[in-house]
């Protein structure tokens, strides 16, 4: 029997659609849900995301730095001034030693904190790290091997642990993420049971004293399958879930939960390979199954959970630019030029597209990708085939080359992705990040592309920085790398008692404000 003061304490229990606890090391596993609910409410990062305002896409405000600017006499080198007086969840200090303690957990092999498998997910998206160096006990420089404008947004990533509590875990990983190991976030690990769940506690010490959280405790549970989350939530299993199966929000709307959904910068797309072999290669063949896909049909089937896709970036979005192609759902069209790239019904197209069985930000991506076989088949004559695999060994295919065992002979692969800055397309874009320096897995390459990007990277105002980047996606358009399909619209499914909650525009949420009545 708890004890009463146990008894009043405020516990959100939320499902998440991984289907292993993220890890608890301080760098998440399980993509991006791993840093919604294992990253950020525990590790903070020098620069954070402003959720603020949920009236416009989420933009950048300091945290464990203060400012933050590049070197008057080197576009390649950024300084960091530190926020003074953070300490860990362990009482160790905040400072320039810790921060370049971290840096070299990610980046440097040979240090006794080296973390092979956090190393992997942050190099992948900071693929431009050259050097650091420190410069007084509150300030650090950061090197990168290009001019990198949006050097900013990669930095949010760098999230930061405390080297006392790598000393405490006996200097192993395995152990500290049992202990657990300490950040500086609002929130603490406080409980971890490996496939069973990760506990969260209110940090009573965090440093901005405005942004305390109202919950005491919140319970992260991996449920994997959508109507296993549904009935979870039916039953007071938990207070709220990722992604409710479409078909059931009507009736959960009716029993009197709430849902809660919001247009924001995320894609679920299919990558397509252009290597030297790839059915994929020619860009007539990439043109025309963006315009074999009917997106209206497949959010009328995720009873408008998701928005239609045609490009890296929304139409709405200033920087979408003005593109030769405009997608839409046109099957003569596709069908034309699939003729001229040698595809006939004699002769059909037909590749492999790697899927997971549930994952962070993939939807319901079992029913959506039969979904988009039939719709190929029948509107254009491609045959897909599915290489079905979980959601973790997906991410190692995207982060290897296409030939790599990994990647199972896939032409294609199923992996949903952020699109809320720069940063995300020059690791999937670019040409200097295939894999493994970053998630260019299609290996693609467009010199227009190339060229606009070069003039972003280098811009010092924004006007020049979004007339480049206008430039760069038309060519993302106009010489796909990818099969745009829809925007999800982050839906998710709470019980009436969730309050405080706001769904803002990112892939990242505020847990802070959120209270149980």
């Amino acid at each position: 029997m708890p004890a009463a003061g146990q008894a009043q304490q405020k516990v959100l229990r939320i499902g998440m659609t991984a289907a292993d606890v993220p890890t608890t090391t301080g760098m998440p596993n399980n993509g991006f849900e791993g840093m919604r609910f294992l990253g950020y409410p525990i590790f903070e990062a020098p620069v954070l995301w402003d959720l603020s305002d949920p009236s416009k896409p989420a933009g950048l405000r300091p945290g464990l730095a203060e400012s933050w600017e590049q070197a008057a006499d080197d576009p390649r080198t950024w300084i960091f001034k530190l926020r003074p007086g953070v300490t860990f969840h362990d009482g160790a200090p905040w400072n320039a030693d810790a921060f370049l303690w971290s840096l070299d957990r990610f980046f440097k092999q040979d240090s006794p904190q080296f973390d092979p498998a956090g190393s992997a997910i942050t190099r992948a998206r900071i693929p431009i790290m050259a050097g650091y160096r420190k410069i007084d006990d509150m300030t650090v420089a950061i090197t990168t091997t290009r001019a990198a404008s949006y050097f900013p947004y990669m930095a949010t990533y760098l999230l930061m642990t405390s080297p006392q509590s790598f000393e405490q875990g006996g200097r192993d990983w395995s152990r500290v993420a049992a202990l657990p190991p300490a950040g500086t976030g609002p929130f603490r690990l406080s409980r971890f049971q490996p496939r069973v769940s990760a506990e969260l506690s209110k940090h009573e010490g965090y440093w901005d004293r405005t942004r305390i959280p109202r919950l005491d405790r919140i319970l992260l549970l991996p449920i994997p399958e959508a109507n296993t989350r549904l009935a979870a939530l039916r039953g007071g299993q938990v207070d709220w879930i990722e992604v409710p199966p479409p078909d059931a929000i009507p009736s959960l709307r009716q029993a009197g939960f709430q849902i809660t959904t919001g247009s924001y910068p995320h894609v679920w797309p299919y990558l397509l390979q252009t290597a030297e072999g790839s059915p994929l290669r020619d860009q007539r063949v990439r043109q025309a199954l963006n315009y074999c896909i009917d997106r209206q049909g497949l959010v009328q089937f995720l009873n408008g959970t998701a928005e239609p896709s045609v490009g890296f970036l929304k139409p709405s979005d200033p920087a979408f630019g003005n593109p030769q192609h405009r997608y839409r759902f046109d099957a003569a069209r596709g069908r034309a030029l699939l003729a001229e790239a040698g595809f006939t019904p004699q002769r059909p197209l037909a590749f492999k597209v790697m899927i997971s069985t549930s994952g962070s930000g993939q939807m319901l991506p079992l029913p959506m990708n039969e979904f988009v076989q039939q719709n190929l088949r029948e509107a254009c004559g491609v045959n897909l085939s599915f290489e079905v695999t979980e959601w973790n060994s997906l991410l190692v295919a995207v982060r290897a080359g296409p030939t790599a065992p990994a990647v199972m002979g896939s032409h294609a692969i199923n992996v949903s992705s952020p699109s809320s800055d720069p940063s995300v397309a020059a690791r999937y874009f670019l040409q200097a990040f295939v894999p493994p320096n970053g998630f260019n897995w299609p290996q693609w390459n467009d010199p227009q592309f190339e060229a606009a990007f070069a003039e972003l990277e280098n811009a010092r105002t924004p006007a020049a920085f979004n007339a480049a980047y206008a430039r760069a996606h038309e060519r993302l358009v106009d010489n796909p790398p990818w099969l745009y399909i829809v925007h999800d619209l982050n839906p998710r499914a709470m019980s009436r008692r969730v309050r405080g909650f706001t769904s803002v525009q990112s892939w990242f949420q505020d847990l802070v404000p959120v209270d149980l009545q």
